[in-house]
């Protein structure tokens, strides 16, 4: 069973969500919290193995409980679910560490997807802010920032939310050789996780989506 927070200043939000999240035999919805300080409250005491959380909320926004949320537990996986798709806080988002950004009203079956492949070990940007992060956050490529063919062809895999044993199968490498080059292409990036390496790489026009 995957254990699910929910966390969102809308009662409204959390009924619907945990109602349609109920539906999954694979789902069970743990706790639900109305802002980040109830959230971490409730990390302190269980671990859920997925957070769904908006970004604006009272007391505590987003970000800043996804900070201290990791801090408290470091493998801590959040899908960020807003209605929110500014350039400036998709980035706050990812380079806090979320695993996921999913818009409100996107389709049921994305969200299903978006826990499941975050449960995974994965990480899942919708379509729409892929976009976005191509067309907002567009810059040139720093000169230092050269991929291998190989770094390359892991990213575009990375992107397309292949866990680690996938892309191995897919390359026709090892997983051991697969966490070398998503390591390499990180750092190079500077990227601190999968997430954010995906959307610097689409920003930066290494990467096209």
């Amino acid at each position: 069973m995957i254990r699910i927070l929910l966390v969102d200043d809308h009662p409204v939000v959390l009924d619907g969500l945990e109602a349609i999240l109920g539906t999954q035999d694979d789902f069970v919805v743990v706790g639900t919290a109305g802002g980040g300080v109830a959230a971490l409250e409730f990390l302190e005491t269980s671990n859920p193995n997925v957070v769904l959380m908006d970004l604006e909320m009272p007391e505590m926004d987003g970000v800043e409980t996804l900070r201290r949320g990791r801090e408290l537990l470091p493998d801590l996986r959040v899908i960020v679910f807003t209605a929110y798709d500014t350039d400036d806080r998709i980035m706050d988002a990812l380079r806090a560490g979320a695993r996921g950004y999913l818009l409100k009203g996107a389709p049921r079956a994305d969200v299903f997807s978006a826990i499941r492949v975050v449960h995974a070990g994965g990480s899942l940007l919708e379509p729409s802010i892929a976009l976005r992060l191509m067309e907002g956050v567009r810059q040139p490529a720093r000169p230092e920032v050269t991929l291998s063919p190989r770094e390359t062809e892991v990213l575009e895999l990375v992107a397309a939310g292949l866990l680690n044993k996938e892309i191995a199968v897919e390359l026709g490498i090892s997983e051991r050789t697969v966490k070398f080059h998503v390591s390499g292409l990180m750092n190079k990036l500077g990227a601190g996780n999968r997430t954010e390496a995906v959307a610097i790489a689409a920003g930066s026009g290494i990467l096209t989506l």
